[in-house]
């Protein structure tokens, strides 16, 4: 009697070729020059190279689709940020993002900033209010596209001090720093990694942080948070990686396991800080958690700031 042979399955072996790094954003931003410090060790700690694909606009909604959408396998993964809790909140978009997608780990979480050109008299967030009181209705802010954290900022803080500023949206934060450059607005309200060079030539001066405390790096450390100049305003922008939210468990722990490896690694850190970002590492559970504490404040922060029915009204 002869016996019979057994035949196993091909199992395969994850990560067997290269994986795809979807960037909601143009290149040379801060999330494209993220991805590309995380692609420098993804070969040694994930297995495989990165293939960095830049799919921007639609207010990041163009890269979360596409993300959202493909074939959960691991082979597919994309750099987030907290920009995808507000889509959904102003237009139909084809995905709620926060359930559609599954953080696997958070790599920096950054406060923004408030800066004007150095040019103005203004030494500190009381000067501005004075004279925007005394001047109403007269200074202009920039921001990165209404809707924006940043443009949730700024009407936060219009509110919160009982002056006016007419906002300015752009495209982008590159237009916002040209156009506080060419003085087309007096007040910008931005990531401090775009601001960076300016502050170091002496055109551009921050006059306070939103974050809970202040900035690191020697030209941020003397600046003041909101909070320490009597107004409660903290906003900032957390980047990370999400996938699918069908990822098999073992892809995401194989996954989590190399990001970790690459995001704590020291050459990592220092990175990300020279590019103008504040490092900080959460693992998959506690990225988790600090979507659903986000996704709760940015959507009451658009509700008592009105800029819901700002963009209904625009859209009628």
């Amino acid at each position: 009697m002869q016996s019979s042979t057994v035949i196993k399955p091909k199992v395969e072996k994850y990560p067997d070729k290269p994986i795809t790094l979807i960037v909601p954003w143009s290149v040379g931003t801060a999330a494209d020059l993220t991805a590309r410090i995380l692609e420098k060790s993804a070969l040694k700690d994930l297995g495989q190279p990165l293939t960095i694909v830049n799919k921007p606009g639609g207010t990041t909604t163009i890269g979360l689709n596409e993300l959202a959408s493909s074939n959960p396998d691991g082979y597919t993964i994309g750099l987030s940020t907290s920009e995808l809790f507000l889509q959904p909140l102003f237009v139909s978009t084809k995905y709620d993002y926060s359930t559609a997608l599954e953080p696997l780990a958070q790599i920096t979480s950054t406060p923004y900033v408030m800066a004007v050109q150095t040019n103005q008299p203004w030494q500190s967030v009381d000067d501005l209010i004075s004279y925007a009181k005394q001047h109403p209705g007269q200074l202009k802010f920039g921001h990165a596209g209404t809707g924006s954290i940043p443009h949730i900022m700024g009407e936060t803080f219009t509110k919160k001090t009982g002056i006016i500023m007419n906002q300015v949206p752009f495209q982008g934060s590159v237009e916002v720093m040209a156009a506080l450059l060419g003085g087309h607005v007096q007040v910008i309200f931005t990531n401090p990694g775009v601001i960076k060079e300016q502050m170091k030539n002496g055109t551009v001066r921050i006059l306070a942080v939103a974050g809970k405390y202040r900035l690191t790096g020697s030209l941020f450390t003397n600046i003041p948070t909101f909070k320490e100049q009597g107004i409660d305003i903290v906003y900032g922008v957390k980047m990370g990686i999400a996938v699918p939210k069908e990822t098999p468990l073992d892809v995401k722990a194989k996954l989590s396991e190399g990001l970790k490896a690459i995001i704590n690694a020291p050459e990592f850190k220092k990175d990300i800080e020279n590019i103008g970002l504040q490092y900080e590492y959460l693992g998959p559970e506690e990225s988790q958690t600090q979507w659903l504490v986000e996704n709760k404040e940015l959507t009451a922060a658009v509700q008592e700031t009105g800029i819901v029915d700002l963009i209904k009204s625009q859209k009628q």
